[in-house]
């Protein structure tokens, strides 16, 4: 059961994401596309988790935040590494790409998108503009053992394919050449030894996987074994304990924000 009672829910729909807008249809989408994940993982008995805003939104309100535009599925990184098998077979006649540096080469992160071919955002952002597929997604994370400090020194490394996306003096081909360069040397030969070293310091809780620019900590007694969440009328896979899971991440997420300060996401979105 949600936090927030029903009629409050209604409210903030209204107010944020009412029936027919825009955000409402794009999120209608997502949950199209997250139905179908979900179908895909349990064909193959692949684990994976509703994480972040998409778990709070599960939590306080049974579906998604109102003013929230993305999806957040999260997968421990053998379970990760099992979806990207299967999903270009599984994509294969339907509306859905899965989106990594190798089927779109414009794409420099180490986690993967589902992504949907018939929407389009522009996002305002220096590095989705360059991408090929382009359409609303689903953000796919994968978790590891791997010590903080490690962690750190991976993301430093995407802060040079950053710098590169930003810089006036280089052309798109130009950038597209230098950042697969650098992207190739992080995930062939820089990522690996920092695992490698990473193994001379047993970890027992779990971060993001190198390279994916978000730091924050999950412990595995918060994650396994799994349990079932209600997401707009759905049961989809959850943490084992979402309140800590998400107490370690946010702090007080029962907490509404101001709800002034809001401020809806601007990017061109289309949804056909």
């Amino acid at each position: 059961m949600a936090l927030l009672s029903e009629s409050e829910n209604r409210a903030l729909r209204e107010r944020f994401a009412p029936e027919g807008s825009l955000l409402r249809r794009q999120q209608e989408r997502m949950f199209q596309m997250l139905l179908w994940l979900d179908a895909v993982c349990r064909r193959h008995h692949i684990r994976y988790w509703l994480g972040s805003g998409t778990l709070i939104g599960a939590v306080r309100h049974g579906g998604f935040i109102p003013w929230d535009d993305d999806v957040d599925v999260e997968l421990p990184k053998a379970d990760y590494q099992q979806l990207l098998r299967v999903l270009p077979e599984e994509c294969k006649g339907t509306d859905y790409a899965l989106q990594t540096h190798e089927t779109d080469p414009g794409y420099v992160f180490t986690y993967a998108k589902l992504r949907d071919r018939r929407s389009y955002i522009e996002e305002t952002n220096h590095y989705d503009r360059r991408c090929q597929l382009q359409g609303l997604f689903i953000d796919l994370f994968y978790v590891e053992k791997i010590p903080a400090p490690l962690h750190w020194l991976s993301n430093r490394t995407i802060g040079h394919i950053f710098k590169i996306m930003r810089n006036p003096e280089y052309n798109d081909q130009q950038i597209l050449r230098k950042t697969s360069k650098l992207f190739e040397l992080n995930v062939r030969y820089i990522y690996p030894v920092l695992r490698w070293i990473g193994r001379l310091f047993p970890q027992k809780v779990l971060h993001y996987g190198l390279g994916i620019p978000y730091e924050s900590t999950r412990r595995p007694e918060d994650l396994f074994p799994l349990s079932t969440i209600d997401f707009e009328g759905y049961p989809f896979l959850a943490p084992h304990d979402p309140a800590a899971y998400l107490t370690r991440i946010y702090g007080d997420f029962r907490r509404m924000p101001d709800l002034e300060s809001i401020h809806l996401h601007t990017a061109k979105v289309e949804i056909y």
